[in-house]
């Protein structure tokens, strides 16, 4: 019985002075009864100052140097009894070597504490990494979208006085051009419409971001929307000769909601059908009545979406590529998206390989304003 005690204690022994994690048993008088090799190399101590019967407080003294911020005044407290409330304790604290220990104090039988300690310092580092990089991606974002807002501000006032300019030289009042002048008025015109366009919803997208986004609620006409939007991508259409088909019949004659985002919902997802509708084909705009709102559909007959597109079709400043007539900003879908959130709704995407895409937008019919996702 003996042997085999004495052989358990050697194993214990062994399998002590073995652990990375460091280990030291405190008694009541504060004395040291056991610890591992481990204990004294992460504090930097020697053999004679980690042998048993040393005191905590001389400890206390040699760690005190290898951290600014020593733990140990509140160990010693803990140990020798000066601290009545005798609970665990876990923590980490930084070595004036840059190594980081997190540290464990457990109180157990007949007044002893075991204390631990654990080296950190490659996750502690990793984590710091980590939370630095996602801090300088936020301020790149932020910057990125106050650039980007600001320039289009800047933008706006001289394309109106473009678009002024050139709906002036259009009229007979100011002479008569030339056809080839004509043309070149009608091109400048239409380009700085969409430049216009563009710069409209970039700034739509960053007072989304910003919070300050206010939607009017009111009743939305369901058909005189429908009308407007459709008006707006009417010459587009025709161009190709596209039809639009609307079908409303099962659609409720109001709804609550900001009647103009609605508009610019409708005609971003009209818009986005014509750039992929085949020739001489065929749009549909549904719309339908739900128990507790709204849905509103728009399908065309082109490419459809890939899987993998779907996973960023809601990207800004990504368009797609496959099949579209126009390279376009990659706005339009998550102007959609963010407004449709803004009012508490969602959308969703119907697609496959050559069998077309259907984007559906659900609102309540109450809407429970919340922030859009970017």
């Amino acid at each position: 019985l003996e042997s085999r005690y004495q052989t358990a204690v050697r194993v214990q022994g062994e399998t002590l002075d073995n652990l990375a994690e460091g280990v030291a048993v405190f008694g009541p008088d504060g004395r040291l009864r056991l610890s591992n090799p481990a204990f004294a190399t992460l504090w930097g101590l020697s053999g004679e100052a980690a042998k048993p019967s040393v005191h905590v407080s001389t400890i206390r003294d040699l760690c005190d140097r290898q951290a600014a911020d020593s733990p140990w005044p509140s160990f010693v407290a803990a140990i020798t009894g000066f601290d009545d409330e005798r609970r665990d304790r876990h923590g980490q604290t930084e070595l004036n070597n840059g190594n980081v220990l997190s540290y464990a104090m457990i109180p157990l039988p007949n007044g002893q504490v075991m204390m631990t300690f654990v080296d950190v310092t490659d996750s502690v580092h990793v984590e710091r990494a980590l939370k630095d990089k996602n801090e300088a991606l936020q301020k790149s974002d932020q910057l990125k979208n106050e650039f980007v807002q600001h320039v289009s501000y800047e933008l706006r006032s001289p394309l109106t006085n473009i678009i002024g300019f050139t709906e002036l030289l259009s009229q007979p009042t100011t002479g008569p051009l030339t056809q080839k002048q004509r043309e070149y008025v009608e091109h400048v015109s239409s380009s700085s419409a969409v430049l216009l366009t563009i710069v409209n919803d970039i700034l739509d997208l960053a007072t989304v971001d910003a919070g300050i986004m206010q939607l009017d609620i009111s009743e939305v006409q369901v058909d005189r929307t429908i009308a407007a939007a459709a008006e707006l991508v009417a010459d587009r259409l025709e161009e190709h000769s596209i039809s639009l088909q609307v079908d409303a019949i099962a659609a409720p004659k109001t709804f609550h909601g900001d009647e103009v985002r609605v508009r610019q919902i409708l005609y971003n997802l009209l818009s986005n059908a014509a750039n992929y509708a085949p020739e001489a084909s065929i749009i549909r705009l549904t719309c339908r009545h739900l128990a507790d709102g709204v849905e509103f559909s728009v399908h065309d007959d082109g490419p459809g979406m890939p899987p993998d597109v779907l996973d960023s079709v809601f990207r800004r400043f990504e368009p797609r590529a496959n099949g579209g007539r126009r390279r376009g900003a990659g706005l339009g879908l998550s102007i959609v998206k963010s407004f449709v959130e803004l009012h508490g709704g969602s959308v969703r995407i119907e697609t496959g390989k050559d069998k077309g895409t259907t984007v559906i937008c659900t609102f309540p019919d109450m809407p429970g304003i919340r922030a859009a996702a970017e």
